[in-house]
């Protein structure tokens, strides 16, 4: 019994949506620019962790990349000037979602070109097999005449 309510509680805590790590102390007083801030973090990667928002992530970096963004914001920047901002200092690399530039093109259009190749070679391994199924059987000789039918024959007496 005890077993088991061990593993309800741990598929509970696991069930449990992840906690924002935005400490008390960052949160803006203007809940207009702190759900800005909050939006714009969703949108940043933390360099530390690489897969996780700087909204998410519990790293030194992150927090100091939380507090910039709100810094900008009370300065009075959009949040494209922000964004901005970011990418200037750190890199295309800061944003979770890439943005659709000359620079990034090959990183947007490589999955669907790939899928596009994929589905054309299944087109034309598919035609080929097609075409040489067609083709028909070259006639039998002679000699392959004359052992089918005797084949047939031997089938077609029934056997006691």
């Amino acid at each position: 019994m005890r077993r088991m309510m061990a593993a309800i509680v741990a598929l509970m805590l696991l069930a449990v949506p992840a906690v924002h790590a935005v400490q008390p102390d960052e949160i803006m007083a203007d809940p207009v620019k702190e759900a800005r801030a909050r939006e714009l973090s969703r949108e940043l990667r933390c360099m530390v962790c690489q897969n996780q928002s700087i909204d998410d992530s519990d790293a030194p970096l992150a927090r100091d990349l939380r507090l910039l963004v709100r810094e900008r914001i009370a300065a009075g920047d959009s949040n494209s000037q922000v964004l901005d901002f970011l990418v200037a200092r750190y890199g295309e690399f800061v944003l979770l979602k890439p943005r659709f530039e000359r620079q990034t093109l090959l990183l947007w259009l490589l999955a669907p070109l790939l899928l596009a190749g994929g589905g054309f070679a299944l087109w034309r391994q598919n035609r080929r097999a097609r075409s040489g199924a067609d083709l028909a059987a070259p006639p039998l000789t002679p000699d392959e005449e004359a052992r089918l039918a005797a084949l047939i024959s031997d089938d077609a007496t029934p056997s006691r």
